[in-house]
């Protein structure tokens, strides 16, 4: 790696110059595809650019090239509308290159995993297989894990559990698909796949759920992005649950098992699940986070800081001449014809602040233009008018220094209709009461799940329980008053199990049925966090779920 970027200095001027031949060449045969001559001296570019890489040995870089090379090959002379797709992610993939050569040359790092999303859009635009997130990690695959005691169960009974925490994974599957508070969503799917393990623990196919739970652990934590690729391994997990479950010596596929461990070693996660992990396959720490990454890759693929730079420079220039307007005004020296020129000049940069997503620039200098509009000599400018003008001049003057740094897009906040700003307040106050029931909802099911595991690490020692039913009804209550009936009466359900067969029985329940007891308030905690109490038909299937285990406690309660 060191000698690829101490290489690359070397061979710098010359490599460029290929790749700008390549890129003009394909730029030319985009608009002339008939003339095959132009298309093969993009191929010979290619080549060159392959080769040299290869040479200074920039994997990553290299592995790009080709598949552009293998992509511009396949392109036929006279091209028509349906190789559209393959052309454009050719020349995404060729900007995209440069601008990583150039970041590789600049700073003397290299990060191939920044080339991935580049290489799986030339590969999905030919129709080939996507390369996997972990291509460019390396991890030992064989290592032994820890042996454990599984839970004591027939195989009938396992099998019957098996498909019940199959449904609780893919509840919370569906939740992080939709993205409907995805962190929650994992940590259901989280459960599902710890409660897995301690089922099959020493069994081949709990390989796949001890290191599933942590790399959900690990997403949940390190606060990983939802990107596709992780949607369809998490996907491809429930695909292996369907055969594994009543095949105990099943394995899950290494490719999978490489997959999870790339998203542990990613995650800068010391968690419960995670550590063990780490400590088997020696996890070091990656030299880049996810979202460095997703930055990163947002700067190579938007313009170059060549273009920025000289983008910014025009604007400034744009902007001197209004501060300088704006002095000639306060000196009531400007002339009538002149207050027509700012106000074109404003209109031009709010646009061109906004093409380029300084939005929140854009609309302060848009705002100003209706009173710019009606400044005439018989109108003079009042002095507030003039210092809020020069204001928002500054603030898109500071505003404008982003544009060389890559930041992102502002999002504004909605805004209420005009007139209606009661009508809003009032709904939002409204809100407000909601979410603070909701949130003592969610304290006391996480209270009641910390004192179940404590009264079960202490042998059942009552104490631990002592104000569990009563916190449970409050939740009742709670959710009685947010018009959500039926998870009113799961909760209760909860509360009666715990006061009869915990505090009131004389032996406390197997740990099995705790565990059952715990899966129910997950669900319940789930279908709060996941804001199905705001949006109930977004979750009806998690209070199903919930009722499973609250019937696997012996329990009954209305459908």
């Amino acid at each position: 790696m060191v000698s690829g970027v101490q290489s690359l200095s070397l061979v710098r001027n010359e490599l460029f110059t290929t790749m700008e031949e390549a890129e003009s060449s394909l730029e030319q045969f985009i608009a002339d595809r008939h003339n095959g001559s132009l298309l093969q001296q993009a191929v010979e570019s290619l080549q060159q650019v392959r080769g040299t890489l290869n040479l200074i040995e920039l994997t990553g870089a290299e592995l790009l090239a080709q598949e552009v090379l293998d992509q511009a090959t396949d392109i036929p002379t006279g091209a028509g509308e349906e190789r559209d797709v393959q052309l454009s992610a050719l020349s995404n993939a060729l900007h995209v290159l440069r601008r990583y050569l150039e970041s590789v040359d600049a700073h003397r790092q290299e990060m191939p995993e920044l080339l991935l999303p580049a290489i799986n859009n030339l590969r999905q635009a030919g129709g080939q297989a996507l390369l996997p997130e972990s291509f460019f990690f390396s991890v030992r695959l064989d290592q032994p894990r820890p042996r454990s005691t599984p839970a004591s169960l027939d195989a009938a009974a396992r099998a019957t559990e098996g498909r019940r925490l199959r449904q609780m994974y893919q509840v919370g599957l569906l939740g992080f698909i939709r993205e409907q508070n995805p962190q929650a969503s994992l940590k259901l799917m989280g459960r599902a796949m710890a409660r897995l393990d301690s089922l099959y623990a020493n069994a081949p196919c709990g390989r796949l759920f001890w290191i599933a739970a942590a790399a959900m652990q690990a997403q949940v934590d390190g606060q990983l992005l939802a990107r596709k690729p992780r949607k369809q391994l998490f996907s491809r997990i429930d695909r292996e649950l369907k055969q594994m479950l009543g095949n105990d010596q099943y394995e899950a596929p290494r490719s999978l098992l490489k997959e999870l461990l790339y998203l542990v070693a990613l995650s800068d996660s010391r968690g419960a699940l995670v550590m063990p992990v780490r400590e088997v396959f020696g996890l070091t720490a990656l030299p880049f986070t996810d979202h460095m990454l997703e930055d990163e890759y947002q700067r190579l693929t938007g313009p170059g800081q060549g273009v920025m730079r000289s983008l910014s420079s025009a604007i400034r220039e744009e902007l001197a001449s209004v501060k300088d307007m704006l002095d000639l005004i306060e000196r009531g020296t400007l002339q009538a014809d002149n207050l027509g020129n700012l106000h074109a000049v404003l209109g031009k940069l709010s646009k061109t602040l906004g093409m380029v997503g300084l939005s929140s620039a854009g609309n302060s200098l848009s705002a100003q233009l209706q009173t710019v509009a009606g400044w005439s000599e018989s109108a003079a400018p009042q002095q507030q008018e003039l210092h809020k003008l020069a204001d928002a001049v500054l603030y898109v003057e500071g505003m404008v220094a982003s544009l060389e740094s890559g930041e992102r897009r502002e999002h504004r906040p909605s805004q209420a209709q005009p007139g209606h700003e009661a009508q809003s307040f009032a709904q939002h106050q409204l809100n407000e009461a909601r979410i603070v029931v909701v949130d003592e909802a969610q304290a006391g099911l996480a209270l009641a799940k910390r004192a179940i595991t404590g009264y079960l690490e202490a042998s059942g020692d009552r104490m631990h329980l002592a104000n569990v039913p009563f916190s449970l009804q409050a939740v009742r209550g709670g959710l009685w008053f947010l018009g959500q009936e039926r998870a009113a009466l799961l909760v209760g359900a909860c509360a009666e199990y715990i006061q009869k067969q915990m505090l009131e029985a004389p032996q406390m329940p197997s740990e099995q049925m705790l565990e059952t007891l715990a899966d129910a308030l997950s669900s319940l905690e789930y279908y709060l966090e996941a804001g199905a109490v705001l949006r109930p038909e977004t979750q009806p299937s998690v209070l199903d779920l919930a009722a499973e285990s609250v019937c696997a406690l012996g329990m009954q309660v209305a459908a």
